[in-house]
């Protein structure tokens, strides 16, 4: 930067030179041609005087001879106009010589002309006679009007020698006046250059983070070092406030961005700040969201919107109860799902509690089947026995890297919602406790009472129906009184876990009180399915073999009564006292019995 100042000082001081010298000589050459000139009109002078006092001499042409001897005087002759020709004849006038004297004859004006060469200037200046009263006594003309032109060419080289001696001199002096501009101001503004380039340089550190003072050069003004000495304190300031809040800053969020080094830590800082908003006000949002899924779809737009990453999956683990459940999709990503999903265990973000990672030469998941993709697992704890796993996928490394990059701030994001999510699901395990039977985890009467207003309704829409078993227990006070309450529980427990593996998800089973069991089979097509199911049920009960303790083994029975919605009444209450009038049915004919209810059952009960 010093040296490009300096040469361009140099190049306008050069500039100056050469443009001072091109005037003088545009000077020169203007005062030559008027000096030209002005000899050209005194010496035309002299010719019409010498005219009027030799017209009738016969040493006119001796007398014009003398004149053109004039030193510089190259050529002279006279013109005369056409009307002289017409009075007198042939005279000591001649006729025109060029278009310049017929122009002058013309117009009664003075012109010149100027031939250049290398060497050699030549003026020629071409000027009108006019008659005067002298003349009037022997022309037939007016005062004032063009009688001849006289024309002289003059030599200017001479001048024109002593111009380029002249510019010589001007150059030479303008080019020491410059040398010795330069020189001084070279050594005058040379401290300033340097605090100049210094200053610039520092600068340029300050951008990437890097605050530096400025060594004050000696030669300043007394008010430019107290400037600098200013700019110094003022950047020693602020070094260490801009460092002070990024440390604190990086301490606060717990990471610091690889791709943010060396940059200016206040704009790194102003980065982190603009996350950390980000952070709170996602943080408010999610603990205003209602459910687990809204919390999860709120993520998923962060990771959409704010990283601009694509393939993403998430989905929860239960370690405990070996289930994985898919949540969220976005993109294509989870190549590993048909692998992990009926054996969650196998997932090593889960089994390890880690981060997995795509890793050169080998994988670190050997369930991860796409070989021209690179995934990025995270592992997010949410209660007990429960994970969350983030699985990314990319195209390419550079996008893996990205994310590498971007992960500590996803765990962020991740992290603020965790006890949004750990609430969601502490509601959502306080509701399922009060509508769930605590000895058999299956749903109680009360959930009964508040899911059919749900679920009638749906049923009659979709004309579909509901197979109701309800089933009871068989002798099971003579367990109770034999071998204690404990055993008693565990036969239940065994009961409930019987009944789970043997109807699907959508039914609903019930602990209704007691040795009491409900099974509502949603959508079942016939009483016939209905009925094929309930004697599976009977089936599995008979074949259980419950060990007791020291060895003793058990079976034991159940009684079952069928009754189907909407066919024996529109009323499901009435349905439910159907299904128990049938199990009574079944009881009251010798135990371990299905029977499907009748009007024949319920005329017989009410008799009895």
């Amino acid at each position: 930067m010093k040296k490009n100042i300096i040469v361009q000082f140099l190049i306008l001081l050069i500039l100056v030179a050469i443009f001072i010298t091109t005037i003088s000589l545009y000077n020169l050459r203007t005062v030559s041609i008027k000096s030209s000139v002005s000899n050209a009109e005194a010496i035309s002078e002299v010719i019409k005087n010498g005219l009027d006092l030799h017209i009738d001499n016969p040493n006119m042409d001796e007398f014009l001879k003398s004149i053109s001897s004039i030193k510089n005087i190259k050529s002279l002759w006279l013109a005369r106009s056409s009307n002289i020709n017409t009075q007198f004849g042939n005279l000591t006038f001649k006729n025109p010589k060029d278009d310049i004297d017929k122009k002058v004859l013309r117009t009664g004006i003075t012109e010149y002309k100027i031939t250049e060469a290398l060497i050699h200037t030549d003026v020629r200046v071409s000027v009108p006679y006019k008659t005067t009263t002298t003349c009037i006594r022997c022309h037939k003309s007016k005062i004032g009007e063009t009688l001849g032109v006289i024309s002289v060419v003059l030599d200017v080289s001479t001048l024109k020698e002593i111009g380029i001696k002249s510019i010589y001199i001007i150059f030479l002096i303008v080019f020491i006046s410059v040398a010795g501009i330069f020189l001084l101001s070279k050594k005058v503004f040379n401290p300033y250059l340097s605090l100049y380039t210094k200053l610039t340089e520092n600068i340029n550190q300050a951008k990437v983070g890097k605050f530096e003072n400025i060594d004050i050069p000696e030669g300043l003004t007394t008010e430019v070092v107290q400037v600098t000495e200013d700019y110094n304190n003022l950047i020693t300031i602020f070094k260490d406030t801009s460092l002070d809040i990024d440390t604190k800053l990086q301490g606060f969020v717990g990471y610091r961005d690889k791709s943010t080094q060396n940059t200016n830590p206040l704009n790194e800082s102003k980065n982190i700040i603009d996350n950390l908003s980000n952070l709170y006000q996602f943080k408010k949002q999610v603990e205003l969201d209602n459910t687990k899924g809204e919390i999860y779809t709120r993520i998923a737009q962060v990771f959409e919107n704010k990283f601009n990453l694509k393939n993403f999956t998430f989905f929860e683990i239960d370690i405990k109860k070996q289930k994985m459940q898919k949540i969220i999709s976005v993109g294509e990503s989870l190549y590993c799902h048909d692998s992990i999903k009926d054996n969650p265990h196998l997932c090593r973000a889960a089994r390890t509690k880690s981060d997995v990672i795509s890793i050169d030469f080998h994988e670190s998941c050997p369930y991860f089947n796409k070989k021209n993709k690179f995934y990025y697992c995270l592992n997010i704890d949410i209660v007990e026995n429960l994970y969350l796993i983030v699985h990314f996928v990319t195209d390419t490394k550079e996008e893996l890297e990205e994310i590498k990059n971007k992960s500590l701030f996803i765990n962020r994001f991740l992290k603020e919602a965790r006890p949004a999510v750990e609430v969601k699901l502490l509601m959502q395990a306080l509701e399922e406790s009060a509508f769930k039977d605590g000895l058999t985890q299956l749903y109680n009467r009360k959930f009964l009472d508040e899911h059919l207003k749900k679920l009638l309704p749906q049923i009659k829409r979709d004309k579909k129906k509901i197979g109701l078993l309800m089933l009871d227990m068989d002798h099971f006070k003579a367990v109770n009184d034999e071998y204690g309450h404990d055993v008693g529980d565990k036969v239940l427990k065994e009961l409930s876990k019987i009944l789970e593996e043997n109807v699907r998800e959508s039914d609903i089973l019930v602990r209704y009180g007691g040795e009491e069991f409900m099974v509502l089979l949603i959508g079942v097509d016939t009483e016939e399915n209905a009925l094929s199911i309930a004697h599976k049920i009977g089936a599995k009960v008979r074949e259980n073999e419950i060990d007791v303790y020291a060895g003793t083994i058990i079976k034991k029975t159940v009684s079952i009564g069928l009754s189907m919605y909407p066919d024996d009444s529109n009323l499901f209450d009435t349905v439910i006292k159907n299904a128990d009038i049938a199990l009574y049915e079944a009881k009251s004919s010798g135990r371990d019995k299905v029977v499907r209810f009748s009007k024949e059952h319920k005329t017989s009960v009410e008799l009895f």
